[in-house]
């Protein structure tokens, strides 16, 4: 039988990537949407999720599509209902609110799921196998792309809570904790701020190892980036190995060897893992990520850069 979906928040990433994705997965049946705006044709819509609840639809879990923001408290509605909880990257605005989310879901005994689409790659379950017991000397992370295309006419990524470029940029950083073979952290950051907005469009960050020893390793987020984008992640190792990711983690080489380009599916395969999660009761959320974000924001330093219209 399958799992009986509702997806929360019908912005750009539910349209292009979750919806069709469950329409395409066996696993999943959608029942409803929720939108202050969206419609769909398929499947009946309500202005709130507690008009979802309120209307009898049988429900097994929600996928919150929403901005981070609002999801601390979604996600506890959700969860007093008895839905499952699948949560779009960023999770929260904060580690506490994470941490938080993960102890209301356990308590409730019902599965929270923190999606961190870029991991979904094989080439980047490679690279992890790869770089598994070795020392990293060397990490350099460009991730670049051109906001406008992005985030079309979306105010709220400008606002606190919104992470500005780290909305990108955590994608890049959710590789990055996934597939080093040891924690990071960071030592500093520069973080650009335009004057008219409130969360950064660009970054300069420098990471460390837990010893405090010397370490290359370093990563550069903008989002003024137009034409071809940029998502490309370089490792060097002690032992002579080097290792580049490119296309957003779907293609890999090995000393200067493309030995593997995997096809762009990370949220087919994200409605794969859910079910199993599901099946087994199993919460699944990685804070990892998110804290080098808050970690870049507690440590870095403010410049203001010029307007951005």
């Amino acid at each position: 039988m399958a799992y009986r979906i509702a997806v929360i928040g019908l912005g750009k990433i539910a349209m292009d990537q979750h919806l069709p994705c469950i329409a395409k997965n066996k696993d999943f049946q959608l029942v409803a949407g929720v939108s202050r705006n969206a419609k769909l044709d398929s499947v009946p819509c309500f202005e709130s999720l507690a008009a979802l609840i309120a209307g009898g639809i049988a429900v097994d879990a929600v996928a919150l599509c929403t901005p981070p923001s609002v999801r601390l408290a979604m996600a506890r509605q959700a969860l007093d209902a008895g839905y499952h909880v699948l949560i779009e990257k960023p999770p929260t605005p904060t580690v506490g609110e994470m941490v938080a989310m993960i102890d209301y879901a356990r308590a409730k005994k019902r599965v929270l799921y923190a999606t961190w689409h870029s991991r979904y790659n094989k080439a980047v379950d490679e690279a992890k196998a790869r770089l598994a017991g070795k020392h990293i000397t060397k990490m350099k992370v460009i991730w670049r792309e051109d906001v406008r295309r992005w985030h079309p006419n979306q105010e709220w990524i400008w606002e606190p809570g919104g992470f500005g470029v780290f909305d990108p940029g955590i994608n890049a950083l959710s590789i990055v904790t996934k597939i080093m073979p040891e924690p990071i952290f960071v030592e500093r950051a520069v973080i650009e701020v335009p004057s008219n907005k409130a969360t950064p469009i660009a970054a300069q960050i420098k990471f460390k190892h837990a010893d405090g020893g010397s370490a290359n390793m370093s990563a550069d987020f903008d989002w003024r980036q137009t034409g071809e984008q940029t998502w490309e992640i370089e490792i060097a190792t002690a032992d002579g190995m080097s290792l580049f990711l490119k296309r957003g983690g779907s293609i890999l080489e090995i000393n200067g060897k493309q030995i593997m380009e995997a096809p762009l599916e990370e949220y087919e395969l994200i409605y794969e893992h859910f079910p199993e999660l599901l099946k087994r009761g199993e919460t699944f959320a990685d804070v990892a990520p998110l804290q080098l974000v808050c970690d870049c924001f507690m440590l870095g330093r403010p410049a203001l850069v010029e307007a951005f219209v």
